[in-house]
């Protein structure tokens, strides 16, 4: 099973937090192929909707359209580029990687560079890289030659291929969550085929990778005001080596999508999905959230005056780095269980957990 083109194109489009208007634009594009109407607000979050066989009640599925990414933050006097984050970077994943920059003027490709091993102390060797420790070269002469290309501020992502894998696998730098954002637009459109009572909405929301404040995702569901929403992120894969299942989980590529169960999950919810999913004999796997998810899901299930929230998981391995891996059937059963939940909901649904 090779990637399909939308998933395609959304992987390939660099989209930082705070500038995800490229694939944006593709999501969008896409949507307006089967929605009753699609929307953008000014945090760069876009709406699908479809309106469903009934007047109520509302539902939303949820994946988060931005990156990881860096920002340019100083330029040396000999050309050189400093860089901080834009969400949550291990050092080590960046030393040796090209970067592309969103410039005013067009993309522009840099390297990162970093002291050779051959010229570090024996004690430097076994160290860590810091932020600190790396550059980016572009390739320029001297520091206006650099600031004529780029400025402080201008975002990049890492300039890597996405790649189709044996095993209906695909490796992207950008699977979290660009992947999630595929599947809930893919999930309303096999709802929009066959319609149940719910009125349901498909969000691309912004600034996830950044959002401690609720980002896109909190701004979208004030607007909307959902009774319910499922939240589509990627978990840690457990299924590869160093990894203790214990503290984590036993969640594998080709396992099926992951349910979380936990203190902000709706009961309701949870039992939704994993009714659906025994039902249509969808493999999955449970996950316990004793607090937070560090997803959107924090920050939409107390919107308003609260939202019955769930949150669904696609088993992710190398998570944060050039090589995200997921399993396409994954994708598929994913996909395949929010449109059946959402089918499943009609006006006698209970969100209240009574």
């Amino acid at each position: 099973m090779a990637a399909p083109e939308l998933l395609q194109k959304l992987l390939t489009s660099p989209g930082p937090p705070g500038h995800e208007g490229l694939p944006a634009r593709v999501w969008r594009e896409a949507a307006e192929g089967f929605a009753d109407e699609v929307t953008t607000d000014k945090l760069g979050t876009t709406v699908a909707r479809v309106n469903g066989a009934g007047d109520h009640p509302l539902m939303a599925v949820v994946g988060h359209i931005d990156e990881i990414a860096l920002l340019v933050s100083h330029v040396s006097d000999k050309g050189f580029l400093h860089v901080v984050q834009s969400g949550g970077w291990d050092a080590q994943v960046l030393v040796g990687q090209r970067i592309r920059f969103l410039g005013r003027g067009g993309d522009v490709v840099g390297v990162v560079g970093k002291k050779p091993i051959h010229l570090m102390k024996t004690a430097d060797r076994d160290q860590a890289s810091k932020m600190t420790d790396l550059w980016v070269d572009i390739g320029a002469a001297n520091k206006a030659e650099a600031e004529a290309r780029l400025a402080v501020g201008d975002p990049g992502v890492i300039d890597s291929k996405t790649i189709d894998f044996p095993n209906s696998r695909i490796v992207s730098r950008s699977i979290d969550d660009r992947i999630g954002a595929f599947v809930v637009l893919e999930a309303l459109r096999r709802y929009a085929e066959k319609p149940g009572a719910a009125r349901v909405v498909a969000a691309a929301t912004t600034q996830e990778e950044i959002a401690w404040h609720g980002g896109g995702a909190l701004i979208c569901t004030n607007c909307v005001n959902p009774q319910m929403a499922i939240v589509i992120d990627v978990t840690f894969a457990t299924d590869h080596p160093n990894i203790e299942k214990k503290e984590i989980g036993d969640h594998r590529i080709d396992g099926g999508p992951v349910l979380s169960r936990g203190a902000i999950i709706s009961p309701v919810v949870f039992s939704l999905l994993r009714d659906v999913a025994d039902r249509e004999h969808i493999p999955y796997s449970v996950h316990a959230a004793g607090r937070d998810t560090s997803t959107n899901a924090d920050a939409i299930h107390i919107a308003r005056e609260g939202v019955a929230t769930g949150l669904v998981s696609i088993p992710n391995r190398y998570m944060h780095s050039p090589n995200e891996l997921v399993s396409l059937e994954d994708v598929d059963r994913t996909a395949a269980l929010l449109a059946e939940a959402c089918r499943a909901v009609n006006d006698k649904t209970d969100f209240r957990a009574r």
